[in-house]
Protein backbone atom coordinates (compact mmCIF):
# COMPACT_ATOMS: atom_id res chain seq x y z
CA UNK A 1 0.00 0.00 0.00
CA UNK A 2 1.35 3.47 -0.39
CA UNK A 3 0.66 6.97 0.97
CA UNK A 4 -0.31 8.72 -2.09
CA UNK A 5 -0.73 12.74 -1.81
CA UNK A 6 -2.18 15.10 -4.28
CA UNK A 7 0.73 16.84 -5.83
CA UNK A 8 2.43 13.71 -6.11
CA UNK A 9 -0.14 12.14 -8.13
CA UNK A 10 -0.02 15.10 -10.47
CA UNK A 11 3.36 14.63 -11.04
CA UNK A 12 3.18 10.51 -11.25
CA UNK A 13 0.24 11.25 -13.86
CA UNK A 14 2.50 13.98 -15.69
CA UNK A 15 5.42 11.33 -16.01
CA UNK A 16 3.52 8.72 -16.98
CA UNK A 17 2.54 10.17 -19.89
CA UNK A 18 5.80 11.95 -20.51
CA UNK A 19 7.00 8.13 -20.68
CA UNK A 20 4.02 6.52 -22.69
CA UNK A 21 3.55 9.57 -25.46
CA UNK A 22 6.62 11.32 -26.80
CA UNK A 23 4.00 14.33 -27.76
CA UNK A 24 3.42 15.21 -24.43
CA UNK A 25 5.90 18.18 -23.58
CA UNK A 26 5.21 20.63 -20.18
CA UNK A 27 5.32 24.57 -20.58
CA UNK A 28 5.71 27.07 -17.85
CA UNK A 29 7.77 28.58 -15.26
CA UNK A 30 9.58 27.44 -12.47
CA UNK A 31 9.72 23.69 -13.89
CA UNK A 32 12.89 22.72 -13.75
CA UNK A 33 12.43 23.37 -10.25
CA UNK A 34 8.92 22.28 -9.49
CA UNK A 35 8.00 25.14 -7.55
CA UNK A 36 4.07 24.01 -8.19
CA UNK A 37 4.77 20.65 -7.43
CA UNK A 38 3.50 19.39 -10.70
CA UNK A 39 7.20 19.08 -12.11
CA UNK A 40 9.75 17.98 -9.51
CA UNK A 41 12.10 15.96 -11.29
CA UNK A 42 10.83 16.00 -14.60
CA UNK A 43 13.46 18.17 -16.27
CA UNK A 44 16.21 15.76 -15.02
CA UNK A 45 14.18 12.65 -16.58
CA UNK A 46 13.01 13.50 -19.98
CA UNK A 47 14.77 16.93 -20.51
CA UNK A 48 14.49 20.85 -21.40
CA UNK A 49 13.56 20.19 -24.57
CA UNK A 50 10.19 18.26 -23.58
CA UNK A 51 9.70 19.98 -19.99
CA UNK A 52 10.35 23.90 -21.29
CA UNK A 53 11.29 26.33 -18.31
CA UNK A 54 10.05 29.74 -20.11
CA UNK A 55 9.73 33.66 -19.21
CA UNK A 56 7.01 35.60 -17.27
CA UNK A 57 5.09 35.44 -20.47
CA UNK A 58 2.24 33.48 -19.61
CA UNK A 59 0.03 34.99 -22.96
CA UNK A 60 3.29 33.96 -24.67
CA UNK A 61 3.68 30.46 -23.73
CA UNK A 62 0.36 29.33 -23.94
CA UNK A 63 -0.03 30.27 -27.52
CA UNK A 64 3.29 28.45 -28.44
CA UNK A 65 1.51 25.49 -26.52
CA UNK A 66 -1.18 25.77 -28.76
CA UNK A 67 0.82 26.26 -31.37
CA UNK A 68 2.58 22.95 -30.58
CA UNK A 69 -0.95 21.26 -30.17
CA UNK A 70 -1.98 22.28 -33.91
CA UNK A 71 1.35 20.70 -34.66
CA UNK A 72 0.64 17.41 -33.50
CA UNK A 73 2.25 17.63 -29.73
CA UNK A 74 0.16 16.94 -26.54
CA UNK A 75 1.60 19.52 -24.40
CA UNK A 76 0.61 20.21 -20.88
CA UNK A 77 0.66 24.08 -19.28
CA UNK A 78 1.42 25.15 -15.73
CA UNK A 79 0.10 27.97 -14.31
CA UNK A 80 1.33 29.14 -10.80
CA UNK A 81 -1.62 31.56 -9.96
CA UNK A 82 -5.31 31.03 -10.89
CA UNK A 83 -5.48 34.60 -11.38
CA UNK A 84 -3.10 33.85 -14.75
CA UNK A 85 -5.90 32.45 -16.29
CA UNK A 86 -7.66 35.60 -17.05
CA UNK A 87 -4.73 36.59 -19.02
CA UNK A 88 -5.08 33.71 -21.47
CA UNK A 89 -8.55 33.25 -21.39
CA UNK A 90 -8.18 34.35 -24.94
CA UNK A 91 -5.69 31.41 -26.04
CA UNK A 92 -7.91 28.67 -24.58
CA UNK A 93 -11.66 30.39 -24.42
CA UNK A 94 -11.57 31.76 -27.94
CA UNK A 95 -8.88 29.93 -29.49
CA UNK A 96 -7.82 26.59 -28.68
CA UNK A 97 -11.57 25.81 -27.83
CA UNK A 98 -13.33 27.26 -30.74
CA UNK A 99 -10.61 25.79 -33.37
CA UNK A 100 -11.86 22.74 -33.78
CA UNK A 101 -15.60 23.78 -34.62
CA UNK A 102 -14.30 26.74 -36.67
CA UNK A 103 -12.18 24.11 -39.06
CA UNK A 104 -15.01 21.69 -39.54
CA UNK A 105 -13.53 19.09 -37.14
CA UNK A 106 -10.44 19.08 -39.58
CA UNK A 107 -7.68 20.27 -36.68
CA UNK A 108 -7.99 20.28 -32.83
CA UNK A 109 -5.70 21.48 -29.79
CA UNK A 110 -5.44 18.96 -27.30
CA UNK A 111 -3.74 21.33 -24.83
CA UNK A 112 -4.17 20.76 -21.30
CA UNK A 113 -4.18 23.56 -18.79
CA UNK A 114 -3.03 23.05 -15.24
CA UNK A 115 -3.69 24.67 -11.68
CA UNK A 116 -1.52 23.12 -9.18
CA UNK A 117 -2.66 25.81 -6.15
CA UNK A 118 -6.09 27.36 -7.11
CA UNK A 119 -8.21 28.79 -5.09
CA UNK A 120 -7.01 30.73 -1.56
CA UNK A 121 -3.65 30.64 -0.58
CA UNK A 122 -3.65 31.88 3.03
CA UNK A 123 -2.36 35.80 3.26
CA UNK A 124 -1.68 36.17 -0.53
CA UNK A 125 -4.83 38.28 -1.23
CA UNK A 126 -6.81 38.84 -4.22
CA UNK A 127 -4.80 38.54 -7.11
CA UNK A 128 -4.11 34.78 -6.67
CA UNK A 129 -6.67 33.49 -4.44
CA UNK A 130 -9.48 33.76 -7.38
CA UNK A 131 -11.22 30.08 -7.91
CA UNK A 132 -12.33 30.91 -11.86
CA UNK A 133 -13.51 27.35 -12.74
CA UNK A 134 -17.10 28.90 -13.45
CA UNK A 135 -16.05 31.01 -16.20
CA UNK A 136 -14.67 27.72 -18.12
CA UNK A 137 -17.63 25.89 -17.46
CA UNK A 138 -19.22 28.25 -18.49
CA UNK A 139 -17.96 29.04 -22.02
CA UNK A 140 -18.15 24.89 -22.69
CA UNK A 141 -13.94 24.15 -22.14
CA UNK A 142 -14.03 20.88 -20.18
CA UNK A 143 -13.01 21.60 -16.55
CA UNK A 144 -11.99 19.51 -14.53
CA UNK A 145 -12.09 19.90 -10.60
CA UNK A 146 -10.40 16.78 -8.83
CA UNK A 147 -10.63 16.16 -5.20
CA UNK A 148 -8.60 13.50 -4.13
CA UNK A 149 -5.10 11.91 -4.92
CA UNK A 150 -6.41 9.04 -7.34
CA UNK A 151 -8.91 11.83 -8.80
CA UNK A 152 -6.20 14.05 -9.54
CA UNK A 153 -3.80 11.32 -11.17
CA UNK A 154 -6.71 10.08 -13.67
CA UNK A 155 -8.34 13.41 -14.41
CA UNK A 156 -4.84 14.76 -15.49
CA UNK A 157 -4.32 11.38 -17.23
CA UNK A 158 -7.97 11.64 -18.76
CA UNK A 159 -6.93 15.41 -19.92
CA UNK A 160 -3.78 15.01 -22.05
CA UNK A 161 -5.32 12.32 -23.73
CA UNK A 162 -8.51 14.37 -24.91
CA UNK A 163 -7.96 15.46 -28.02
CA UNK A 164 -9.98 19.03 -26.83
CA UNK A 165 -8.26 21.49 -24.64
CA UNK A 166 -9.34 21.11 -20.97
CA UNK A 167 -8.27 23.41 -17.90
CA UNK A 168 -7.81 21.34 -14.31
CA UNK A 169 -7.78 22.94 -11.11
CA UNK A 170 -5.71 21.16 -8.31
CA UNK A 171 -7.26 23.43 -5.44
CA UNK A 172 -4.85 25.04 -2.47
CA UNK A 173 -6.81 23.00 -0.16
CA UNK A 174 -6.73 19.95 -1.63
CA UNK A 175 -2.94 19.83 -2.41
CA UNK A 176 -2.27 18.21 1.25
CA UNK A 177 -4.60 15.32 0.75
CA UNK A 178 -3.40 11.85 0.93
CA UNK A 179 -5.13 8.81 0.06
CA UNK A 180 -3.67 4.91 0.67
CA UNK A 181 -3.43 3.39 -2.64
CA UNK A 182 -3.62 -0.62 -3.19
CA UNK A 183 -4.46 -1.04 -6.69
CA UNK A 184 -2.89 0.56 -10.38
CA UNK A 185 -3.89 4.09 -10.33
CA UNK A 186 -5.85 4.59 -13.66
CA UNK A 187 -7.55 7.01 -15.90
CA UNK A 188 -10.63 8.85 -14.41
CA UNK A 189 -13.17 9.52 -17.19
CA UNK A 190 -14.56 12.92 -18.05
CA UNK A 191 -17.90 13.70 -17.41
CA UNK A 192 -18.61 11.25 -14.48
CA UNK A 193 -19.13 11.95 -10.92
CA UNK A 194 -18.49 10.31 -8.02
CA UNK A 195 -20.63 9.39 -5.11
CA UNK A 196 -18.71 9.79 -2.00
CA UNK A 197 -21.08 8.63 0.83
CA UNK A 198 -24.30 7.73 0.41
CA UNK A 199 -27.16 8.91 1.79
CA UNK A 200 -30.92 9.17 2.19
CA UNK A 201 -31.78 12.62 3.81
CA UNK A 202 -29.73 15.41 1.71
CA UNK A 203 -27.79 15.80 -1.59
CA UNK A 204 -24.57 17.73 -0.44
CA UNK A 205 -23.16 18.53 -4.01
CA UNK A 206 -19.29 19.54 -3.09
CA UNK A 207 -16.27 19.81 -5.37
CA UNK A 208 -12.72 20.27 -4.97
CA UNK A 209 -11.07 20.70 -1.56
CA UNK A 210 -14.45 21.21 -0.14
CA UNK A 211 -15.88 17.01 -0.80
CA UNK A 212 -13.63 16.98 2.42
CA UNK A 213 -15.42 19.41 4.44
CA UNK A 214 -18.98 17.58 3.35
CA UNK A 215 -17.41 14.37 4.26
CA UNK A 216 -16.39 15.96 7.79
CA UNK A 217 -20.13 17.33 8.08
CA UNK A 218 -21.70 14.13 6.85
CA UNK A 219 -19.67 12.16 9.55
CA UNK A 220 -20.59 15.00 12.33
CA UNK A 221 -24.05 14.63 11.68
CA UNK A 222 -24.38 10.90 10.84
CA UNK A 223 -26.59 10.16 14.18
CA UNK A 224 -29.09 12.45 13.06
CA UNK A 225 -28.90 13.07 9.46
CA UNK A 226 -27.60 10.99 6.35
CA UNK A 227 -26.11 12.66 4.17
CA UNK A 228 -24.94 12.31 1.17
CA UNK A 229 -22.08 13.34 -0.21
CA UNK A 230 -22.33 14.00 -4.00
CA UNK A 231 -18.67 15.20 -5.99
CA UNK A 232 -19.33 16.11 -10.10
CA UNK A 233 -15.20 15.90 -10.49
CA UNK A 234 -15.99 17.07 -13.94
CA UNK A 235 -17.40 20.62 -13.97
CA UNK A 236 -18.05 20.69 -17.83
CA UNK A 237 -19.28 18.15 -18.90
CA UNK A 238 -21.48 17.63 -15.77
CA UNK A 239 -22.63 14.42 -15.00
CA UNK A 240 -26.21 15.62 -14.45
CA UNK A 241 -27.80 12.07 -14.81
CA UNK A 242 -26.12 10.86 -11.58
CA UNK A 243 -27.09 14.41 -9.94
CA UNK A 244 -30.56 13.75 -10.44
CA UNK A 245 -30.46 10.18 -9.49
CA UNK A 246 -29.31 11.37 -6.14
CA UNK A 247 -31.55 14.49 -5.31
CA UNK A 248 -34.26 12.34 -6.59
CA UNK A 249 -33.85 9.62 -3.64
CA UNK A 250 -32.59 11.93 -1.27
CA UNK A 251 -35.42 14.87 -1.69
CA UNK A 252 -33.00 17.51 -0.09
CA UNK A 253 -29.79 19.84 -2.39
CA UNK A 254 -27.51 21.51 -0.24
CA UNK A 255 -24.74 22.59 -2.78
CA UNK A 256 -20.92 24.37 -1.40
CA UNK A 257 -19.28 25.80 -4.02
CA UNK A 258 -15.67 27.80 -4.08
CA UNK A 259 -16.96 30.61 -6.09
CA UNK A 260 -18.89 33.87 -6.09
CA UNK A 261 -22.48 33.17 -5.62
CA UNK A 262 -23.83 35.53 -8.64
CA UNK A 263 -23.67 32.53 -12.22
CA UNK A 264 -21.43 30.61 -9.67
CA UNK A 265 -21.55 26.64 -10.18
CA UNK A 266 -24.20 26.27 -7.48
CA UNK A 267 -26.35 28.34 -8.99
CA UNK A 268 -26.18 25.97 -12.31
CA UNK A 269 -27.18 22.84 -10.27
CA UNK A 270 -29.91 24.52 -8.05
CA UNK A 271 -31.34 25.69 -11.53
CA UNK A 272 -30.96 22.42 -13.45
CA UNK A 273 -32.44 20.52 -10.82
CA UNK A 274 -35.71 22.78 -10.70
CA UNK A 275 -35.92 21.97 -13.98
CA UNK A 276 -36.02 18.66 -14.44
CA UNK A 277 -38.70 19.28 -11.79
CA UNK A 278 -37.21 16.81 -9.04
CA UNK A 279 -39.97 17.01 -6.25
CA UNK A 280 -37.71 18.63 -3.38
CA UNK A 281 -38.90 18.43 0.29
CA UNK A 282 -37.37 21.39 1.42
CA UNK A 283 -35.89 24.42 -0.77
CA UNK A 284 -32.63 24.05 -2.00
CA UNK A 285 -29.62 25.79 -0.18
CA UNK A 286 -26.15 26.80 -1.43
CA UNK A 287 -22.80 28.01 0.40
CA UNK A 288 -20.65 30.04 -1.39
CA UNK A 289 -18.40 32.96 -1.59
CA UNK A 290 -20.68 36.54 -1.55
CA UNK A 291 -21.54 37.88 -4.38
CA UNK A 292 -18.35 39.54 -6.40
CA UNK A 293 -15.94 38.53 -3.73
CA UNK A 294 -12.45 39.50 -4.16
CA UNK A 295 -9.96 38.06 -1.26
CA UNK A 296 -8.67 40.20 1.43
CA UNK A 297 -5.22 40.12 2.21
CA UNK A 298 -5.86 39.69 6.23
CA UNK A 299 -6.29 36.40 7.19
CA UNK A 300 -9.53 36.34 8.65
CA UNK A 301 -11.26 38.16 6.12
CA UNK A 302 -10.20 35.79 3.76
CA UNK A 303 -11.48 33.19 5.91
CA UNK A 304 -14.78 35.40 6.33
CA UNK A 305 -15.68 34.90 2.55
CA UNK A 306 -15.29 31.83 1.89
CA UNK A 307 -17.63 28.65 2.09
CA UNK A 308 -17.18 26.60 5.77
CA UNK A 309 -17.71 23.62 7.23
CA UNK A 310 -19.91 25.78 9.67
CA UNK A 311 -21.56 27.56 6.90
CA UNK A 312 -22.31 24.16 5.47
CA UNK A 313 -23.48 22.67 8.42
CA UNK A 314 -26.14 24.99 8.71
CA UNK A 315 -27.26 24.85 5.61
CA UNK A 316 -27.39 21.09 5.99
CA UNK A 317 -29.54 21.06 9.34
CA UNK A 318 -31.76 24.18 7.99
CA UNK A 319 -32.87 21.56 4.94
CA UNK A 320 -33.87 18.76 6.80
CA UNK A 321 -35.62 21.08 9.68
CA UNK A 322 -37.02 22.25 6.94
CA UNK A 323 -40.47 20.25 7.07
Amino acid sequence: MTKLSYAKALNRALADELARDSGVCVFGEDLGAGLSGLTPGLRDRFGAERVVDTPLSEQAFSSLALGAALAGMRPVVEFQIPSLLFLVFEQIANQAHKISLMTGGQISAPVTFVVPGSGSRAGWAGQHSDHPYSLFAHVGVKTLLPATPTDAYGLLVSAIRDPDPVVLFGPTGAMGVREDVTGELLPVPIGAARLHRAGTDVTVVAAGHLVHEALAVAEELAPEVSVEVFDPRTLYPFDFAALFASVGRTGRLVVVDDSNRMCGLAAEVITAVAEQGIPLRAAPRRVTRPDGAVLPFAIGLDRAVQPDREQLRAAVLAAVQAN
